[in-house]
This record gives structure tokens, sequence and C-alpha cells, in this order.
């Protein structure tokens, strides 16, 4: 059962997403508000049993971020030796990994547009898998790290290319801008090391295959991940981490070919889904 946060009739719900609409929940768990409260609750198992109960409330709804109010959200970076690869000093496997944070003011969800603004026309994909952790930590073992891992989703981590490279050391200027991302459409509960250690990537623009690979090459594994951020940060519940995406963005395209009003983007995983975005322009 994948569980996702969704609007209906100007009311925003948390519930089940079937074949045939989805199975809102939050009438039945008036302690957890939202879909982010069930999670750090340890609730999604709670979620499963009480939605094989019910019947589809809603047909017609919008996507919306998976978990609009996430506490944090930290992204891996330069993770694929490909993507590495496109770098000057490419060559060697970097000793640790990149970093840098994204708010969740940054991301829409499933089916909704990513917003290109009028400042840059350099809007860019970066299909990724995002782990949520459900039981935190500080200094967790890469032995235990998915023992803390509660939910998968997808991220489209759309970056403002030129903005990215307005500082010396940072990117979070062009990482950052409203709607320039998503994450979802829904969260998978995490149950078996195969949904990750056999999963690939595969992001698409207008059907046209971009980016594909599997996570069992990256540089940094998220057993790795999980252990190196929490030796700086105690993770808590709700976190997610984006865990980094294959070589294939538009930035990298000879020429660049970066997203535009019209386009259509998917990014996809087996077991997970499809996370599926248009491309509007910012109207001022």
């Amino acid at each position: 059962m994948n569980f996702a946060t969704y609007s209906s009739a100007n009311e925003t719900f948390y519930g089940a997403a079937t074949d045939n609409g989805m199975i809102a929940l939050n009438d039945a768990f008036p302690q957890w508000p939202t879909l982010l409260d069930a999670l750090q609750a340890g609730g999604l198992s709670a979620l499963t049993e009480a939605a094989g109960d019910k019947a589809v409330t809603h047909t017609d709804f919008h996507y919306e971020m998976v978990l609009p109010n996430a506490p944090r959200i930290l992204c891996v970076g330069v993770n694929f030796p490909d993507r590495n690869a496109e770098y000057k000093d490419g060559s060697e496997q970097p000793k640790f990994m990149s970093l840098f944070p994204r708010f969740a003011s940054g991301f829409t969800g499933h089916n909704r547009p990513l917003i290109r603004p009028p400042e840059s026309p350099q809007l860019d994909y970066e299909g990724e898998v995002a782990v949520v952790i459900g039981t935190g930590g500080r200094r967790i073992a890469q032995a235990d790290a998915y023992d803390h891992i509660a939910a998968l989703t997808l991220c489209n981590e759309g970056t403002i290319r030129d903005w990215v490279r307005h500082a010396k050391f940072n990117v979070t200027q062009g990482k950052n801008w409203d709607n320039s991302g998503s994450i979802g459409p829904w969260l998978v509960p995490f149950t078996d090391a195969a949904q990750l250690d056999d999963a690939r990537i595969l992001t698409r623009v207008n059907g046209e295959v971009r980016q594909d690979d599997v996570l069992s090459r990256m540089m940094h594994p998220i057993r790795r991940e999980i252990e190196y951020i929490s030796t700086f940060m105690t993770l808590h519940p709700g976190d997610i981490i984006v865990t980094g995406t294959p070589t294939g963005s538009g930035a990298r395209l000879d020429p660049p070919r970066f997203l535009k009003p019209g386009d259509v983007v998917e990014v996809e995983v087996n077991g997970i889904g499809t996370l599926r975005n248009t491309v509007e322009d910012e109207v001022q």
C-alpha cells in the first residue's frame, strides 16, 4: 500500500493510493493530522491496515508534494561514476560525498507543473530515489542503516543551472526555487533491501530516455550516506535524503537542452513508480 498527500475541493488529505482513486485516512487517525505525523509515529502499518477496510473516497484530486511539511531535506550530489566523470577532476572517486540542503517549498507534487522562473531559462531535471527516515539516530553504522528507513519515494531535483554557479562554495540558490522540483507521487513502505539494491532509475523528457542507471553503481551507497550524514547530525523521523542522480541532465548535453514550457518529465524506478511533471513558466 502506497501513501500520498493530496488535495480535493480546496482541502488537503492524506491517504492510500489505489488504481481507482484515493482512500482518505485523516478521519481515522485524528492524532496524526498529516502524513508526516503518521510516519513520525511509526504509523505506516496502521495506515495499511485501516485502508484495507475502506472504499475509495476521492477520484477527483491533485497530488501534493508527498511530505509538504518535511522538516529537513538533504541531497547527495555527483554520486554516480559517469556523473563524476563530467567534471575536470572527476577521474578519481571522491573520498567524501557532496551534500546540500533543499527545502520543501522548492518541490511540487506528481502531475503538477515544474515552474520555470523569469530570471533564468536554465531549468534542468535530475531523477533520483529519496529515502525517508523512520527511526532516528546518530552515528548509525552502515550495517544498520536500512533499519532506519521507513519509506521510499521519487524526486525530480529540478535545478536552475546558472544560479548554481553564482557562488564559489555553494549551490543552494540554484536548488531552491519555488516549485522547481517535485517529490512523490507517494511513499512506498520500505520492507526489503532489494527495493534499493535492485533499483534502476530512468528519466525521460517527452518520452526520450535521458538518464538510465542502477543504484548499485552509486559511488556512495545509501548505507554509506546514512552513516556519513548521521555522523555530524542526528537524523530524525521524516528527514528525507535525496540520494543522487545519474549522468544525462540537460546541462551536460551538447548543446545543452533545458526544460521549456510544454515538456513532460518522467522519473521511473522499478518498485516505486513514476513521478510525472509538466513544465510551465511562472505567472507574474
